[in-house]
């Protein structure tokens, strides 16, 4: 389908525009997903330093977009960008050149994107609405984090209300844009085989890592303070935990999965200080070697004199209390300067009760679903089967690829760009209502507290590694490993 938008980038300069708003409009464009009669505002608080048209090239050098790139596409995008020089600090010409712009076309869906300090969200939204920008074919896109903490971010959500209607307002979170994503709800509510299969009856726990191998040089200026548990886990990975764990909802529209959402955060368990020092690991990077070359730790990267309280890695064993879940364990993880960079969800099964064969019983594996979001999205069953040409009857691993666009010459749309035109035809069902967000900020800031008064400081780890030994033994005291390790065993 394609769509007609005005898209308002406040922030059109900065660094998430850059790395991913600009290339997954480019590819818009290109693939005929966004109408040639759209048209694109970058706002910015000054000048660029050469021509828009060098900008963009520059971006797109920068950041490829998913499509071929060639001067006659670049010369039809550049013509429907505009750059204007705005000011959140109160009414100017600008703001009047920008309105006039927008009204001209009634009609037309605006989605007003705050790729901006959360901050900056109330100063945005206040002046939106005294130029009359929130009408009812607006939106306000909320790029994260939103708030620090449960109070801030209902401070937030209660400002951007007074100018908009929560059906107007999308709070993104851009793993719920990937196609994998997508695809497991798909799987799960359209298939009787994985839905017979989705509880405690058959599975033994689920894991989900979000792993970077970067530091946070150029991004400390956010990061010190905020670290992993609010960056990550209190936004992406109790979203993914969300989409895993929740019911069939009545219908697949956006109400009826954001209620199916909010009762799997209200079952999460609620830990008290004990079991939050039992079930959560927190550390922070120590210099090591990241694909053979020095990285420096933390407190460098961030030209810090001491040390510093913030973690860089968060390991949390959870469970959801509620009839489908009981009794599985689902481990979180996220980290900076681990060995490698991606994104996954691995369901692991239950281990069978029998083998019928002595030859099966050495290497047998459970059966894992692989839901990989990063760097590539990937879904897969980890399956066993008799090894080929055995003569005594082994058996080995395999992988059942999943892969929903092989042979079939599918467009591969990012998860930003896919976000942005559900935006602009008003489909919520992959945004997050303003209900789980508090309820995410309340379950994390139980965690934030109990750190808070013990006082302690997070444990190091050697970038380039897997994060702190506590994190492994988090999961080894139950027996289990987690997902990569089970992989470089294998390996070696």
């Amino acid at each position: 389908m394609i769509t007609d938008v005005n898209l308002v980038i406040f922030g059109g300069t900065g660094d998430l525009s850059r790395r991913k708003l600009i290339p997954a409009l480019f590819a818009g464009f290109i693939h005929g997903l966004v109408s040639e009669k759209s048209r694109i505002f970058l706002t910015s608080r000054s000048p660029l330093d050469g021509t828009l048209e060098d900008w963009v090239r520059e971006v797109l050098a920068e950041n490829p977009p998913q499509c071929d790139i060639c001067d006659d596409d670049i010369a039809r995008f550049i013509a429907a960008v505009s750059l204007m020089v705005l000011d959140l600090g109160g009414a100017s010409a600008a703001w009047e050149e920008l309105s006039s712009a927008l009204l001209a076309d009634p009609d037309m869906p605006v989605v007003h994107f705050l790729a901006i300090p959360p901050k900056m969200f109330t100063a945005a939204c206040t002046l939106l609405g005294q130029y009359k920008l929130n009408g009812d074919n607006a939106r306000v896109v909320l790029e994260k984090p939103l708030g620090h903490d449960y109070a801030s971010a209902e401070a937030i959500n209660a400002d951007v209300a007074k100018t908009f209607d929560e059906s107007q307002i999308f709070r993104i979170d851009h793993y719920l844009g990937k196609e994998a994503v997508q695809n497991l709800l798909a799987l799960r509510f359209s298939n009787r085989l994985f839905e017979e299969l989705w509880s405690n009856r058959a599975i033994d726990h689920i894991q989900i890592t979000i792993a970077e191998d970067l530091g946070v040089a150029g991004r400390g200026a956010f990061y010190e303070g905020t670290g992993a548990l609010r960056d990550m886990i209190q936004n992406h990975v109790l979203q993914l935990l969300c989409l895993v764990a929740m019911e069939p909802p009545a219908m697949l529209d956006a109400s009826s999965i954001r209620e199916e959402k909010l009762k799997v955060l209200k079952s999460l368990e609620d830990m008290d200080d004990y079991a939050i020092d039992q079930n959560v690991v927190r550390g922070q990077y120590a210099s090591g070697a990241i694909e053979g070359k020095a990285v420096d730790d933390y407190a460098t990267d961030l030209g810090l004199d001491g040390e510093s309280p913030t973690e860089t890695f968060v390991a949390i064993k959870t469970h959801i209390n509620n009839w489908r879940w009981a009794g599985v364990p689902f481990y979180l993880r996220t980290g900076k300067r681990l060995p490698a960079r991606f994104a996954e969800i691995v369901i692991q099964f239950k281990t069978i009760p029998h083998s019928p064969h002595p030859a099966w019983t050495a290497g047998l594996e459970p059966n894992r679903f692989i839901i990989r979001l990063q760097p590539e999205d990937h879904l897969a069953m980890r399956l066993m089967v008799k090894d080929h040409g055995s003569r005594d009857d082994r058996l080995r691993e395999v992988e059942l690829n999943l892969d929903t666009l092989a042979g079939v010459g599918g467009i591969r749309q990012g998860p930003y760009l896919r976000l942005i035109l559900d935006a602009a035809n008003g489909d919520q069902s992959l945004f997050v209502h303003r209900a789980e967000v508090a309820q995410a900020w309340r379950w994390v800031d139980r965690i934030i507290a109990r750190w808070t008064s013990d006082g302690k400081a997070p444990h190091a780890y050697p970038s380039g590694t897997w994060g702190p030994y506590e994190a492994q033994a988090l999961v080894q005291r139950d027996g289990r490993t987690w997902y990569e390790t089970h992989l470089m065993k294998k390996r070696g």
